[in-house]
């Protein structure tokens, strides 16, 4: 399996510097700083950036376990949410919540949502960050 990358570039100190990052497949580079992370300054961050991760990788595991049920999804829609709060040790992410809407013909409710909360507790992401609370809101379309 490919190891992927990315990298980080900080200039000056904690709140008036400035850094970029750039994922090493090209897909994207962009600016972040004290205020896109802790504020609501324009770039990016690195909550937001894993809030992304694990929306795609949560995605793409519930349509795996959805096509191996014998279910193949039309489309798959999630969003991630990272919580990022200060409490008296420093930074920590305590909360991710992800929010599913899936159109897939011809599965029951129950069994639509066995499969998402397997895809929450399994998929590389999830498990990765299983220190934090991860909740998960799973609507059948279609």
């Amino acid at each position: 399996m490919p190891v992927r990358s990315a990298d980080a570039r900080w200039e000056g100190p904690l709140q008036s510097g400035k850094g970029s990052m750039r994922l090493a497949g090209g897909a994207y580079e962009g600016a972040y700083s004290f205020s896109s992370r802790f504020e609501e300054g324009t770039g990016t961050n690195p909550e937001e950036l894993i809030a992304a991760a694990h929306a795609g990788c949560f995605s793409m595991a519930f349509a795996g376990g959805l096509g191996k049920a014998g279910h193949e999804p039309v489309s798959v829609q999630t969003t991630a949410k990272v919580h990022l709060e200060k409490g008296d040790a420093g930074f920590r992410i305590p909360r991710i919540d992800l929010v599913t809407e899936a159109e897939v013909p011809g599965i029951s409710e129950a069994d639509f949502q066995e499969l998402a909360d397997t895809a929450k507790r399994t998929c590389p992401v999830s498990t990765l960050l299983a220190a934090a609370e991860i909740t998960l809101e799973a609507k059948l379309i279609g």
